[in-house]
């Protein structure tokens, strides 16, 4: 082979890449691997996706070189996050079963997610195939990064995570935050680790001119009035109650905040929690919820919007961020984790040293009462997002695959 890659296995157990994000467990890392792996395909790369199905075991075609297989493991039907890796094994063989009997054997295996990792590493050990890890989230991160008093990670994450590191071929890590944990909390051998920073589709999000009056009328928003954006699955690390009270500290007539953006499964408190926050705080009816959205109204949310607010208490990346940008809609984000990567304060929006919603206010409220600084971010964001494609994402990735295959027969 010498180190030419003709087909892969990507590995997504838990949330199928297919799924559309704000839903469930589905959010950028589902975004990036069906757009790394449509990039692949285009380069004529055979890609499989590999994902447990929730309902009847099934393949198609999602286009050209690339193949969604849902395979039955474990219980019909969804099984919660935390169980999941009590049917890990059984998940394991049968991607084991798919690649046993294929003519042309995967170049490599590549896992998203520890769950992905611990059903097939040994998949990848038995049939000598290179195994690469992307963790997307960290184990490690979350348990600093959650709010006082929620529940920590599972330590069989933790644990698992350590294991996948060493065990890697290769470990793909999206920002140097990720990668500083991966080293100091992980364990992982730093000759080991790729960083990979993940692109944006400037294509769909772009500025678009009329995608304000449209949005603003389908939620019956009266015209001009300023748009305040949180998309993401909704649950207690994206910290989306940190943008209602943040609303509630501006002054009247204050903007809509629109949350975009399911329940992660289990967190539907917190939902509900919102909701009460937003009453009590006397801002009802400037929030609108929702829900989660197909990729274009996303698009369409963002160019709308005139601040994307991501008040995640961590992020090992932040894809709103950069499509927030790409849209030329300046983002206002913590100054924690891979959020300093995405978001280039004072080029692609500003990014704030606590979690004070009077601050989070004031940042916002002179981004929108200054229309000269205002229009210079929203045309640097732009050019700051055209720097991250998924082209050169994947030509960076398909040099990590081949330095894996170099002196294979």
């Amino acid at each position: 082979m010498s180190g030419e890659v003709r087909r892969v296995a990507m590995i997504s157990m838990h949330t199928s890449p297919a799924a559309a994000p704000g839903t469930a467990d589905a959010g950028g890392m589902n975004v990036a691997i069906l757009a790394i792996a449509r990039e692949l395909a285009r380069r004529g790369v055979e890609v499989d996706l590999l994902t447990r199905a929730t309902g009847a075991a099934a393949v198609s075609t999602l286009e050209p070189g690339l193949t969604l297989h849902e395979l039955g493991a474990g219980p019909a039907g969804v099984v919660a996050k935390g169980d999941l890796s009590a049917v890990a094994d059984e998940f394991g063989e049968a991607v084991a079963r798919i690649a046993g009997r294929e003519s042309r054997p995967y170049d490599v295996v590549h896992a998203h997610y520890w769950l992905s990792g611990l059903a097939v590493l040994p998949v990848a050990i038995e049939l000598g195939i290179p195994f690469v890890q992307s963790f997307h989230t960290l184990g490690a991160m979350k348990h600093r990064s959650m709010p006082t008093g929620q529940l920590t990670e599972p330590e069989r994450r933790v644990r698992s995570e350590s294991f996948l590191a060493l065990q890697a071929d290769a470990v793909i890590a999206s920002s140097t935050a990720e990668v500083d944990d991966l080293i100091e909390q992980v364990g992982a051998q730093p000759d080991k680790v790729w960083i990979i920073p993940p692109g944006v589709d400037t294509r769909l999000f772009a500025p678009q001119s009329d995608a304000g009056d449209a949005v603003r009328l389908a939620l019956g928003i009266e015209s001009g009035r300023p748009l305040l954006a949180v998309v993401g699955r909704v649950q207690p690390l994206k910290g989306q109650e940190l943008a209602v009270r943040a609303l509630a500290a501006m002054p009247v007539p204050r903007p809509i905040l629109v949350i975009a953006g399911e329940p992660t499964p289990g967190e539907e408190d917190y939902l509900e929690k919102l909701h009460e926050l937003a009453a009590d705080s006397g801002v009802a009816a400037d929030v609108r919820f929702v829900g989660a959205l197909e990729r274009q109204a996303v698009a369409e949310l963002l160019a709308a919007a005139s601040v994307t607010l991501v008040p995640s208490h961590s992020e090992t990346f932040g894809l709103v961020a950069l499509e927030s940008a790409a849209c030329g809609t300046p983002a206002v984000a913590q100054r924690v984790s891979g959020l300093v990567e995405s978001v280039a304060d004072g080029e692609s929006g500003v990014l704030v040293d606590s979690r004070d919603p009077a601050e989070w206010a004031r940042v916002v409220s002179l981004l929108l009462d200054d229309p000269l600084y205002y229009d210079e971010l929203a045309i640097s964001a732009r050019r700051f997002a055209e720097g991250f494609t998924w082209a050169a994402s994947v030509s960076i990735l398909l040099d990590v695959y081949r330095s894996l295959g170099q002196g294979r027969p």
